[in-house]
């Protein structure tokens, strides 16, 4: 992936940040996998956001869980409006790579989307998911409501006293309200079904020998 700069480990001001543009990238009207669409949603289904490193291996995550609807990538948790991939990587952004998941309210909850969460990346790196490096890489959970805050602190703490029984470093995860979610290029969404020997940068339990936790 990109190389080592400094400057790209720490976030941007908002007054440094790149201008980005008015034009939205268009992405399919359709989920490459699922079938279902990456836009419109049908009541009874609800929105969660997280950021744990390449989106590439996060999106597969989820579009795979049961009870998933429909799942995006894109740019969130910065300043710079419809920005480009290039430009998230410069640095210079303030964005996350993030994975939009959207979920039955019936089917499957919030709690065992946080557990897929904490166990399939390590939480406790900064700026950084394993060789990946840089502030769009970080980990986050970003709620849409009051329910899902209280929900996403909860894991957060309850995985932080994990971590300290297990002398396994502390959680370095933003959890902050969702921002304005920008569509990654088309050739993002689903990637690893159309290149299925791509990069995946997931780190599993059984990569970190970090805990698992109970919901």
């Amino acid at each position: 992936m990109w190389g080592f700069d400094s400057k790209k480990m720490v976030m941007p001001l908002p007054g440094d940040a790149l201008a980005g543009r008015e034009q939205a990238v268009p992405v399919p009207d359709r989920h490459y996998v699922l079938g279902t669409s990456l836009r419109d949603y049908p009541e009874g289904t609800a929105m969660a956001m997280f950021g744990m490193g390449c989106f590439w291996g996060c999106e597969r995550l989820f579009w795979q869980t049961d009870g998933v609807f429909t799942t995006a990538v894109g740019y969130s948790a910065g300043f710079t409006p419809n920005p480009t991939y290039e430009e998230v990587c410069s640095g210079l952004t303030g964005h996350n790579e993030v994975v939009l998941v959207v979920y039955w309210r019936d089917k499957i909850r919030y709690a065992d989307l946080l557990k897929l969460f904490w166990e399939n990346h390590n939480p406790t790196q900064g700026m950084r998911q394993a060789n990946d490096q840089g502030t769009q890489y970080r980990s986050g959970i970003y709620y849409f409501d009051a329910e899902q805050k209280a929900a996403a602190e909860f894991s957060r703490d309850r995985y932080q006293e994990q971590l300290q029984k297990a002398n396994a470093g502390t959680v370095t995860t933003e959890v902050t309200s969702a921002k304005t979610f920008y569509f990654a290029e088309p050739y993002h969404q689903q990637y690893l079904a159309k290149n299925p020997n791509g990069y995946c940068n997931l780190q599993t339990r059984a990569k970190t020998g970090l805990p698992t936790i109970e919901t």
